[in-house]
């Protein structure tokens, strides 16, 4: 039984072990599991993690030195070769395979594995490579029960996860174990994925061509992501073979083809982990440098990938206060205007407030001025310079106030010149103390000129 793509449902051909159905390089098998690398070789990209005799290398070949292959956490993004390069470590007749998920293992499944990977060593002189995949999702005592035999030598851990390990993995597992990094794949790495995938046996082994246009639009929709290219080219390439083969471009995989395979770019966004914090941070300082055109980028990421619009409304209210305060008082006028309308009128026309809230906010003057004032306070009032009200500045609204003292000799300002009269506002040690310094910039220029002279009246220098 052969399918157009030719090969034969049960061949043995398309697998270098001679076992397709069990290897998963059966044609019936997705593509992206036929086209998974038998070596380290043929990884695509993550060359800063595959040079000679690197952690990959001695896992992947054996120990050739005096230490012998660590446990790794393989942290990146979905689609970057994490599980490709646990079943290449995987590889060998000494070794045994045992895969497990975090989202259906449990503490037992986790000391099963334990159990017989201690036998298999001790009787067998077998090693077992236990990979476990989104480790972010198992809990601490989850995370406790792989120790015994991560320490002792009894597996080669290789856990993978698309979550920052400072913060999902437990610190003893971390230090038991080498982080790698794996970074997104470059267009060129995808582009060489897809070539391997057209004209290799076990890929479509060149039964169909492919339109550059149709290339580019795999390429450019896939996120970065290895699967997606090759879930997406062969669902074009079935597109494809369904055609009539009297039709003028029988035999190719067209634009459109790859178009109705994939019509929206992948969008990597987890709104409780790494791309949640990096672009919303990327967001807040594109604001900060005046760039309205990335701010808008972030913010339109953020809102195809389906963030919550109030959480991006609130980021605005806080930038307007922070980055630009009173260089231009109106953008908190604008931020605050547009957090209200998120709540009262909803996505998707909110969308055209938060970007003019975020314009507003990336082109306005910057100043940091008054709440590097209130830090500055802040900081005082911790350091114990405090002092007591004084007595003129007490309440003076209540039976025995007066002999106290209380509001003796208050000067009420709105009988001065303008509203100002020379008097002491702050305690005795905090006297002639600045703690807001103007930018200059925008309107807080003007507010510079005028607090100049608000204190020279109010302390009496003139």
């Amino acid at each position: 039984m052969t399918d157009q793509l030719g090969g034969d449902l049960f061949s043995s051909a398309q697998s270098d072990d001679g076992a397709a159905r069990a290897s998963g390089t059966g044609r019936h098998t997705p593509l992206a599991v036929r086209m998974r690398p038998r070596s380290l070789d043929e990884i695509v990209g993550q060359q800063h993690l595959l040079e000679p005799g690197s952690p990959l290398h001695v896992l992947a070949e054996g120990s050739r030195g005096p230490a012998g292959p660590a446990s790794v956490i393989l942290y990146g993004p979905p689609g970057t070769g994490k599980t490709t390069i646990a079943h290449v470590i995987a590889r060998g007749d000494t070794r045994r395979f045992v895969e497990l998920s975090a989202i259906r293992a449990g503490v037992k499944d986790v000391r099963r594995v334990m159990d017989q990977a201690l036998d298999d060593r001790d009787l067998r002189g077998v090693t077992t490579v236990l990979f476990l995949d989104e480790i972010h999702r198992f809990n601490k005592a989850q995370q406790d029960a792989l120790l015994p035999g991560v320490e002792n030598g009894w597996i080669i851990l290789v856990a993978a996860t698309t979550e920052n390990p400072s913060f999902s993995i437990i610190s003893p597992l971390l230090s038991r174990s080498l982080m790698l990094t794996l970074q997104p794949l470059t267009e060129d790495d995808l582009g060489g994925l897809l070539d391997r995938a057209l004209s290799e046996p076990r890929g479509l082994d060149g039964t169909l061509a492919l339109e550059d246009e149709a290339r580019g639009h795999i390429l450019r929709m896939s996120g970065g992501d290895a699967r997606r290219v090759l879930t997406t080219l062969e669902a074009a390439a079935a597109v494809a073979a369904g055609r009539d083969e009297g039709a003028e471009d029988a035999g190719v995989i067209t634009a459109a083809d790859a178009e109705q395979a994939m019509d929206h770019a992948v969008q990597r966004y987890d709104r409780d982990g790494d791309q949640h914090y990096d672009i919303i941070s990327a967001f807040i300082k594109s604001l900060r440098g005046s760039d309205p055109d990335a701010a808008l980028h972030w913010l339109a990421r953020m809102i195809v990938a389906g963030e919550d619009p109030r959480f991006i409304a609130r980021r605005l209210v806080i930038a307007a206060g922070e980055e630009v305060g009173m260089a231009d008082p109106t953008a908190l006028q604008t931020a605050v205007a547009a957090a209200q309308s998120v709540q009262l009128i909803g996505m998707p026309e909110a969308r055209i407030l938060l970007a003019e809230a975020t314009v507003h906010i990336a082109t306005a003057p910057k100043s940091n001025a008054s709440y590097q004032a209130l830090d500055a306070a802040i900081a005082d009032v911790k350091a114990g310079r405090t002092g007591t009200v004084p007595p003129h500045l007490r309440d003076a609204h209540y039976a025995g106030a007066a002999r106290m003292g209380h509001g003796a000799e208050y000067a009420y300002a709105h009988d001065g010149p303008h509203h100002v009269v020379p008097q002491q506002y702050p305690p005795d040690e905090l006297v002639g103390v600045d703690y807001y310094r103007p930018s200059g910039n925008g309107q807080e220029r003007a507010v510079a000129d005028r607090l100049e002279r608000l204190r020279a009246i109010v302390r009496g220098q003139r």
